[in-house]
């Protein structure tokens, strides 16, 4: 059957950043479609809500306090999906995210942290998981949760894109170094109802805005990017890497401006 090929029967998944939104979306998805799933985040309360979840589907899950811009929790995230459940086939780059700032506005460290936060971290967990993908079950799948400011014109959101077009690049050389053992894709993801959209979907007058310039009419889902992420971590993608699939309800160009205040002259 076709869709035995979306199971994740007997498999081990980490989820990064997956104590809210898109992240535990696709932490309780990859456990219904069969995955024992360690989740990843800085807050523990959200893991273990994440947890509770995983384990209402019927299998495993663990939570890990950590933060991936610190080595030392990087090191222990996967160290741990080792040690608990002796394998892992799938790793999930979630965590990332850096908050609207006008160019002009934003500083050398700023662009620093973006650029660790959204392409360096993802990079270095990758590192990690491919590796014990391969001692332990000999190949595996990693996703990348990119984002439409990585490859469509954003005002305020230039470190922001930067990171994120840099992660999409990130994933197309490593999916070439790593094949065939290791898959390595990308989901461009659009505006999706999570808590970064709320100042945009609380308030009407944006919401109507956005929903106008959305193809698809709605804002996304984590359950719409959930899938994607199951397609891309399962053998229903065994043929599939170095590639970057776009989950954005159909946009072609912004569906919400953030203005940046115009450059004017100092004298």
């Amino acid at each position: 059957m076709i869709l035995d090929r979306f199971r994740l029967d007997g498999q081990v998944a980490v989820v990064t950043g997956g104590g809210q939104g898109i992240g535990r979306g696709i932490a309780i998805g990859l456990a219904e479609a069969g995955a024992d799933v360690v989740v990843g985040a800085r807050t523990k309360a959200d893991l273990d809500e994440v947890v509770a979840r995983i384990e209402e589907t019927g299998r495993r899950g663990l939570a890990v306090v950590a933060d991936v811009m610190v080595d030392d929790d990087r090191r222990r995230l996967i160290d741990a999906a080792v040690e608990r459940f002796g394998r892992l086939d799938v790793l999930v780059n979630n965590a990332g995210g850096t908050g609207p700032r006008a160019a002009m506005a934003t500083s050398e460290r700023y662009f620093e942290m973006a650029m660790r936060f959204n392409v360096i971290s993802p990079f270095l967990v990758s590192q990690l998981a491919a590796q014990a993908m391969v001692d332990t079950v000999g190949s595996g799948s990693i996703v990348n949760i990119s984002s439409r400011s990585s490859d469509m014109v954003l005002s305020s959101f230039v470190a922001y894109g930067a990171g994120k077009a840099a992660l999409n690049q990130m994933t197309r050389n490593l999916a070439h170094e790593l094949a065939p053992l290791v898959r390595v894709n990308a989901i461009i993801v659009g505006g999706v109802a999570t808590q970064g959209l709320e100042v945009v979907l609380t308030n009407e007058e944006l919401r109507s805005q956005f929903e106008a310039n959305t193809p698809m009419r709605r804002p996304g889902e984590p359950e719409d990017i959930a899938c994607a992420a199951l397609y891309l971590a399962s053998p229903a993608s065994a043929w599939v890497t170095g590639k970057l699939l776009h989950v954005d309800g159909g946009c072609e160009q912004p569906a919400i401006d953030v203005p940046a205040p115009p450059l004017l002259p100092t004298r």
